[in-house]
């Protein structure tokens, strides 16, 4: 078993071992926790270990039979030590884990490369989602009556981020006749063009390529219109509203 952790951008593992709740008392004790402190590196045998925590022998050997019958810690060798044979103990594992409930499957898939993780930030944070995905609604809605066919695009997209995750909540997405005013200062996922999705139609005049009055799509950086059906826009800017 390992606990894994979601730090900036990176992921933490650590071999561990269960505790079950009825023997959490072996380690209720301070000595207890000196015992596991100094062996937790190195195995040392019962006698080293009172020695160097300045603790009654057999003081130490209660304990360490409690901690073995709990699983904290085992034998890993046996050798003779000043003519008679010592047990030298180790802790089972760096890590123990008290589970309250049965375990859920969980995908933990990394980006390959830094730059993906650095563009998927501050959308997937410590492998959990933090945006909110919104697409267009398929009734008709705004000026033009337009109605969103780019629904099951959102599907896809919320597959593709869950493979950047170790933690997959149920996804967020909201359409844009539902989107709220204060919503608009959160990390948002936009899918469609500003005719079918109007937040969309909110933040393309912040946008660097954006699209145009006459359905065109415009880049300021280049100065150049695309007209292409084919053509799409992928576009990542600071939210102009936070």
């Amino acid at each position: 078993m390992q606990v894994v952790e979601e730090k900036h951008q990176k992921t933490y593992a650590l071999k561990a071992a269960d505790l079950e709740i009825g023997h959490m008392r072996a380690l209720g004790s301070r000595l207890a926790a000196e015992i596991v402190n100094a062996i937790a590196k190195k195995e040392k045998y019962p006698k080293q270990i009172a020695k160097e925590l300045g603790e009654n022998e057999q003081k130490v050997y209660y304990h360490i039979r409690n901690l073995e019958k709990a699983g904290v810690i085992k034998i890993v060798k046996q050798e003779m030590v000043h003519g008679a044979i010592a047990k030298f103990y180790k802790i089972k594992a760096p890590a123990l884990v008290l589970k309250f409930g049965d375990l859920v499957p969980s995908q933990k898939i990394r980006p390959e490369e830094e730059k993906v993780a650095n563009f998927l930030y501050p959308f997937i944070v410590d492998g959990q989602l933090n945006a909110r995905i919104i697409v267009g609604s398929p009734d008709p809605h705004g000026p033009d009556r337009a109605r969103s066919r780019d629904g099951y695009y959102g599907m896809d997209l919320a597959l593709f981020l869950g493979t950047f995750m170790t933690y997959v909540p149920q996804i967020n997405v909201r359409l844009d006749t539902e989107t709220q005013q204060e919503e608009l200062k959160e990390n948002l996922i936009l899918i469609g063009g500003p005719i079918v999705n109007k937040v969309t139609e909110v933040f393309n005049r912040h946008l660097p390529v954006h699209f145009a009055h006459d359905k065109n799509i415009y880049s300021k950086i280049s100065k150049t219109s695309y007209s292409s059906d084919e053509t799409g826009i992928i576009v990542k800017i600071k939210n102009p509203f936070n």
